[in-house]
């Protein structure tokens, strides 16, 4: 086993922190870009309506009416549209071509690294070593790993590439130089067949000569930037400031595009905001298309096949997210919208699907921690130039 990432000299950083603008012009292009297509967007998806969250009923309308009369617009059609169509994509393997800058400290991510390396940190890492880039893990042999990169790059909302490392090295050298893929996770989950046959804390016993690593972007890279704007995440409230329930998450009726045999669902997390916080959610997220961008859709559960496929009014929003296929139930209070974002779990239902006889990924909710820096995985979108 490597040594994992030890501890760097700390020096004063001379990053530049990018800023996010939350005009909607900015968000139009932030939601467009995170789905890969940088062609003139359609606005429809954005302008604010009276209504596209599904359909009311008319004895749910009037208590509805005065939430949905002000909420933008679900993204969900433009990105079905551009999920339907690959050729309109455009992925790159990351945006950063530079090294790390080596006046940060990056210890606080070496440290949780080599808690779960010495077997003291099991619990999920929502909420651990703020301001690092947190990635999922999938680990397939070489025999399948070019299917599996083209997978990733097929699927850029639910994964999106951060490094995949050289076969049979555990070391994923752009993004944590020295951290060793086999143990530096909480907990991973050991796939045989498609099927889900154990979940260790040490995944060396079955990590092979030819394994190839793959880190994709997580959600959890840009959560302390919400809360950081007042916008904590429901999962991570908690007087301590710790809270160890993890992120909700959910299967859709939304098919990815295959490659190879990796098929699956896509898979979505949630969260709840006021439907006047929309806007706002999505410029902060969509400024991190390594780390799944903005929503995918916020409204009724059931276009995505969630709770049922029969349109709900507002009040049966809660009752259809009442139980996630991955995750804790989080309470949605009146007067908010569920959120949807890509999720990283996704490549789990193509590993189900494959049937390959070996693979390793991250039990859910329980990431590797890069020692890259949220605001060096940032894309700022600023606002258009007047005419």
């Amino acid at each position: 086993k490597s040594a994992g990432g030890g501890s760097k000299k700390s020096a004063k950083a001379t990053y530049q922190k990018p800023t996010v603008s939350t005009d909607e012009g900015s968000i139009h292009r932030v939601l467009f870009r995170s789905f890969g297509d940088h062609s003139q967007p359609t606005v429809r998806s954005m302008r604010t309506t009276s209504l596209a969250l599904g359909t009311v009923t008319s004895a749910s309308l009037s208590r509805a009416s005065m939430l949905l009369q002000s909420t933008l617009a679900s993204p969900l059609g433009d990105f079905i549209h551009l999920h339907g169509s690959s050729s309109e994509h455009r992925t790159a393997f990351t945006h950063f071509a530079e090294a790390m800058d080596p006046h940060l400290d990056r210890s606080a991510a070496a440290a949780v690294r080599a808690r779960c390396r010495e077997g003291s940190l099991a619990t999920q890492t929502s909420g651990l070593a703020p301001g690092f880039v947190q990635a999922n893990l999938v680990c397939v042999p070489k025999a399948h790993a070019f299917d599996f990169l083209n997978f990733a790059l097929r699927n850029p909302k639910a994964c999106p590439l951060l490094g995949v490392t050289t076969p049979g090295d555990p070391c994923p050298r752009n993004a944590a130089p020295g951290a060793d893929l086999r143990t530096d996770l909480p907990k991973y989950k050991i796939w045989v067949d498609g099927e889900p046959a154990r979940e260790v804390s040490d995944a060396s016993e079955w990590w092979t000569e030819d394994m190839v690593g793959f880190l994709l972007g997580c959600s959890f890279s840009w959560e302390d930037k919400l809360a950081d704007a007042g916008l904590t995440p429901r999962h991570m409230e908690s007087p301590s400031g710790y809270s160890s329930a993890t992120v909700p998450m959910f299967r859709t009726n939304i098919r990815n595009l295959a490659s190879g045999p990796f098929g699956g669902d896509l898979v979505v997390s949630m969260r709840p905001y006021p439907a006047s916080k929309l806007a706002q959610v999505s410029a902060i997220t969509g400024a991190y298309p390594g780390a799944h961008g903005a929503p995918i859709h916020w409204g009724d559960p059931s276009l995505l096949g969630i709770g049922g496929s029969k349109p709900n009014g507002p009040e049966d929003w809660a009752a259809a997210l009442a139980k996630p296929d991955w995750g804790d139930r989080v309470e949605i209070r009146e007067g908010e919208i569920p959120v949807f974002w890509a999720c990283g779990v996704t490549p789990q239902t193509a590993v189900a699907e494959a049937k390959i006889p070996l693979a390793i990924t991250h039990a859910p909710g329980h990431m590797f921690i890069c020692d890259l820096k949220d605001d060096e995985l940032c894309v700022p979108v600023k606002p258009e130039e007047p005419p």
